[in-house]
């Protein structure tokens, strides 16, 4: 199955700022299950624009608009071909904890094992999780299953409900969240009840016409993926209670959101700042996207209207005073 992703972000400041600084991770990893055909970035106003990969061999995007501007758009489009996936059994064999710890002792899960920025048990983590009855039993496959539905079914998913940087226990509190929450709160309990090691997806997941996703189809996406004894990393999407599969979109991975936001970076100057998201995620013949200059398709028009629409910045303490300001989107 092939897909084209088109991710537009736009921010919008309320003054001219003199310069942005910006780190992206929209392009689409290429593994055994999935390969990146073509992608593109584009940013306006115009500047040069650097890659590299991270330790876990993400994609990673970066540059810096030095000069006076007053908005930056940024538009990654992708052409991705998925693999069909092997269905995932319901239960593994009587021994499954004993080869998953075996299986521990003899790699590096170590990252994936600890608490992280946003997955850390709380006191509200742990009654939930004793509430949900998340512990060692059966086997490690039906455990997450099983903790895989009871998240669905305890939380309502409500878009904007949390923030970018919220923490677990906003969404707990109010048993209201969004993917990310949602992706963060079962990385906790599967680290620290199960022992399993667990990290976080970033990526995008393709809503059919006879699919009834609860996620929005015009954001980007977030799951997690467990390790399992003779299975490898297997994903998990609590929000949709699916596992993941040919319709999930992979950009990358990391121990928490902190890890693979989709835009993170800094500007300078004093103004407060609007942001608004688009994604697509369409079918498509496999035919690679041409090379083109920098065009808000007419037809997004419709879908950065109704976009997700962060609270403004904080006002600075004095106008006259530079300064730098934190800019990342979401994951809903």
């Amino acid at each position: 199955m092939f897909y084209t992703v088109r991710h537009l972000t736009k921010f919008v400041y309320s003054n001219a700022v003199s310069e942005s600084i910006m780190e992206t991770r929209m392009h689409p990893r290429s593994d055994a299950m999935q390969r990146c055909l073509n992608f593109q970035l584009s940013v306006s106003p115009r500047c040069r624009v650097f890659s590299y990969r991270d330790h876990l061999q993400n994609n990673v995007h970066h540059f810096d608009i030095p000069g006076e501007h007053e908005q930056l758009v940024i538009i990654a489009e992708s052409l991705v071909e998925m693999e069909e996936t092997a269905p995932v059994p319901s239960f593994l064999a009587p021994d499954a904890w004993a080869a998953l710890d075996a299986d521990v002792q003899a790699g590096d899960f170590w990252e994936f094992l600890f608490p992280s920025e946003f997955a850390t048990p709380t006191p509200l983590m742990e009654q939930l999780a004793d509430t949900l009855e998340i512990r060692r039993r059966d086997d490690p496959l039906m455990v997450l299953h099983d903790l895989n539905e009871k998240l669905y079914r305890y939380f309502d998913y409500v878009p904007r409900s949390t923030d970018a940087d919220s923490p677990i226990d906003v969404a707990l509190t109010q048993k209201t969240g969004v993917c990310q929450d949602f992706a963060h709160i079962m990385i906790a309990m599967v680290r620290s009840r199960l022992r399993v090691p667990c990290r976080y997806v970033s990526g995008y997941l393709y809503h059919g016409k006879t699919d009834s996703d609860r996620s929005l189809n015009s954001a980007t996406h977030a799951w997690v993926e467990a390790y399992l004894p003779h299975l490898g990393w297997i994903g998990f999407d609590p929000t949709n209670w699916l596992v993941a599969g040919d319709r999930h979109i992979r950009t990358a991975l990391g121990r928490d959101y902190s890890d693979v936001p989709p835009t993170h970076g800094i500007f300078r100057g004093s103004a407060n700042t609007d942001l608004s998201v688009a994604v697509r995620v369409s079918p498509s013949e496999g035919t690679p996207l041409p090379d083109q200059e920098l065009v808000v398709p007419e037809d997004w028009s419709m879908l950065v209207e109704k976009a997700h629409q962060l609270p403004p910045a904080p006002s600075p303490v004095a106008d006259h005073i530079k300064y730098m300001q934190q800019m990342q989107q979401a994951q809903q």
